[in-house]
């Protein structure tokens, strides 16, 4: 099962081994409370499932700073969950800090292990596994053993699994031999077999090195990989010219761009084109250790590029998500640290650092000073012709069916990125798989299961925020409302079909749209089915949802929101009651916090950066309210009123709510629509469905709905649109005329 990872927010499950499941994936899963669960992220790691609050978000799986390390993810990012035995082992050998191995006996480490899960190369807290009630009794017993060996440090210090005998997950019993890495083996009481030992892992958190693809196949981003192949070959190769013409040959490159979109694999690709070793090091890693831990890794990283030049060998050093290790607001005492170690290590010849962020605005700004990493390169989201190719690049050695159609895939996936389309793959070749299971013929992948896999797979870009699932609805499916429509086509879908049209106008195209009219008239429907007709991504918000009563935050949620839907496009914002998001301003009593949050709306939508293929919808019942700022040209220049639905119309959205409910010969829809003056688009639906329940009420084996139950859902449920409401829109909609 697929899930989305998130930190926990509960200080007791902090480095416990345990992560928290909702109680009906518990149930899917076939698991009981404790039970042991591997996840799948960048690695693969092990711990304890314990039932989360039942009311929280089921597609979530809640896991600590540590058990992010062990998978090589970020928050957000998705883990497969899957139920996994863990066997009692024979013998674990474990390596950690100098303090650590000095001071703790094995037998203290055996006791803090007792109650966790792991597999060889996890990283273990010391703190004890003292939730579930089996394991809570020896908790005391731990804490005040490694109190007095170690210090007051000890529930700072993490140890490394290196082996373990078996091989696999593993548990901890009273007989199972715990050592330390390189101190002597104890001596056997009986003569044993010759045992086999697994490979011990690096005590640095380096992250393993994967195959670098060509250059050629970095479909969208061959131009900055060129780019940086040049750099990296004059720092290596030319050293004297650049000396000669007053320039150093020491070279630091930030290479940002959004999550997933294939940084480090970029880096890794023109690594590989230049003769240079790579050392890749994972700053989250290292970023969630303790400062003394944390810089002594990075240090040993960092020694370890340099021998590597020192051997007379090109190495490009490759930092992954440095905004853990070195953040712009609060850095700690380890950035400093960190940023002289960089420095140092950059002097050194044949040494070239390359850093990756997806928030290169989130990077403490020292970094980026020159004589550090000084030179930036940005990787953008593919568009339609990029994800194309990379499409055939990624299927080229899959056997597929002539009926597959990239093009028509590429148009359905907006917003993906290079890592989105891999698991796009690979999901799709799971349902392949499953469908040729008892099939003896050739297998092979189908249109089918590349569109039915577009169902589970999510854009990393999409991870954290709410989209709004259009449900395969396009405009075609809106009854009546010509005029809005044609409206909604001109503003939202004709730049993103028509581009050349514009740039050959030589004119900008809308950047905003204001939807406006009485509640209940199907503004929110209109969107959904505008996104399916544009195969648009589309983040929805609540006016309110972007409020905070702490200073600064709501004016950061709103830069947010415009970066991850700049990350996502072509994107909607859906910005619903934007009345609330957006009031006028001076009128409001909340000391200030509105008129700041309309300030940076309004710098959002036409500052210094232009938006690219992100369209602005803000919804409401009061266009009265909203800041009349937000709604001149440049911004939400145009306004579409939603009126009430005609005869015409009620009657189209009754046969659209009563298209899968039996209907007697005697129920005449148009005619009850006639009937229905002052009945809102979902005053019409609900009509319908009092009629199937009054039918219910009736006969729970009730197979049709008469027009008598009509008449009695008609008494049930009446008109919700207000006359005085209706008559100011309509004078306002006349005004704007």
């Amino acid at each position: 099962m697929t899930l989305n990872v998130r930190l926990s927010p509960s200080a007791a499950d902090t480095r416990r081994g345990v992560v928290r499941l909702h109680p009906e994936v518990l149930d899917a899963l076939g698991l009981r409370p404790w039970d042991a669960v591997a996840l799948t992220g960048a690695r693969v790691t092990v711990a304890l499932a314990a039932a989360a609050d039942r009311g929280g978000p089921a597609g979530v799986v809640l896991v600590d700073d540590v058990a992010l390390m062990n998978l090589g993810l970020g928050e957000g990012a998705e883990v497969g969950v899957a139920p996994v035995r863990a066997t009692p082992a024979r013998r674990v050998t474990v390596a950690g800090s100098r303090l650590a191995t000095a001071a703790a006996p094995p037998e203290v480490i055996r006791l803090a292990l007792t109650g966790k899960v792991f597999r060889p190369g996890d990283t273990v807290s010391l703190l004890p596994q003292d939730l579930a009630p089996s394991t809570a009794a020896h908790a005391g017993q731990v804490r005040s053993r490694l109190s007095a060996s170690i210090g007051t440090t000890w529930t700072n210090e993490l140890i490394t699994i290196a082996a373990t005998d078996p091989d696999g997950p593993a548990t901890v019993q009273p007989s199972t031999v715990v050592t330390w890495r390189g101190s002597p083996e104890p001596a056997p009481s009986a003569p044993a077999e010759p045992e086999e030992v697994g490979p011990a892992a690096p005590p640095s958190p380096v992250a393993p090195t994967e195959p670098a693809v060509p250059v050629s196949d970095l479909a969208g981003s061959r131009e900055t990989a060129n780019r940086l192949a040049e750099w990296l070959r004059l720092s290596f190769e030319q050293p004297e010219l650049l000396h000669r013409l007053g320039a150093t040959a020491r070279l630091g490159v930030l290479v940002s761009g959004p999550s997933g979109v294939g940084k480090a694999t970029l880096v890794r690709s023109v690594a590989a084109s230049v003769s240079a070793e790579l050392v890749e090091v994972t700053a989250p890693s290292i970023a969630a250790l303790e400062s003394r831990g944390a810089a002594r890794r990075l240090q040993e990283s960092l020694d370890r590029a340099t021998e590597i030049a020192a051997n007379g060998r090109n190495c490009v050093l490759l930092l992954t998500d440095v905004d853990s290790l070195l953040p712009a607001t609060e850095p700690p005492p380890l950035a400093t640290v960190a940023l002289d170690a960089l420095t140092a290590a950059m002097n050194a010849e044949r040494v070239a650092i390359v850093v990756t962020s997806a928030q290169p605005q989130s990077v403490d700004p020292r970094l980026r000073e020159p004589g550090r990493i000084d030179r930036e390169l940005t990787i953008g989201l593919p568009d339609s012709a990029t994800r194309v190719e990379l499409l055939r690049v990624l299927l080229r050695n899959t056997p597929l069916a002539a009926d597959v159609e990239l093009g028509e895939l590429a148009e359905r996936t907006p917003g993906f990125a290079a890592a989105d389309l891999v698991a796009l793959c690979r999901e799709s070749a799971v349902r392949a798989a499953l469908r040729h299971r008892d099939n003896a013929a050739e297998p092979t992948l189908s249109q089918h299961d590349l569109i039915a896999a577009l169902s589970s797979v999510r854009p990393i870009s999409m991870s954290t925020s709410d989209d709004l699932r259009t449900g395969g609805l396009t405009l075609d499916d809106v009854g009546n409302m010509v005029d809005v429509k044609q409206s909604l086509t001109e503003t939202v879908l004709w730049p993103l079909r028509y581009p050349d049209s514009f740039t050959r106008l030589g004119v900008e195209p809308p950047r905003g749209v204001l939807l406006y009219g009485p509640p209940g008239c199907g503004k929110t429907f209109l969107i959904r089915a505008l996104a399916g007709s544009g195969r648009l991504n589309v983040l929805s918000v609540k006016g309110a949802e972007l409020m905070d009563k702490f200073v600064g935050e709501s004016e950061r949620a709103v830069r947010e929101l415009f970066l991850r839907a700049a990350n996502a496009a072509p994107t909607l914002i859906f910005l619903d009651e934007v009345d609330a998001l957006a009031p006028r301003r001076g009128q409001s009593s909340d000391s200030g916090v509105g008129d700041r949050v309309v300030a940076a709306l309004l710098t959002e939508l036409d500052g210094v950066e232009p938006m690219r293929d992100v369209v602005v919808l803000g919804a409401t019942n009061r266009p009265e309210l909203v800041d009349p700022a937000l709604l001149r040209p440049g911004r939400l220049e145009r306004l579409v009123y939603v009126p009430p639905p005609d005869q015409h119309a009620r009657a189209e959205i009754l046969r659209s709510a009563a298209k899968n409910t039996p209907l007697t010969p005697d129920v005449d829809l148009a005619a009850v629509a006639a009937d229905l003056d002052g009945y809102s688009a979902a005053d019409c639906a609900a009509l319908v469905r009092e009629a199937a329940l009054t039918a219910m009420r009736e006969s729970l084996d009730a197979a049709e709905v008469s027009a008598a139950h009509l008449d009695a859902a008609r008494r049930a449920v009446r008109p919700s649109l207000d006359p005085d409401q209706l008559a100011t829109l309509q004078s306002y909609a006349d005004s704007r005329r």
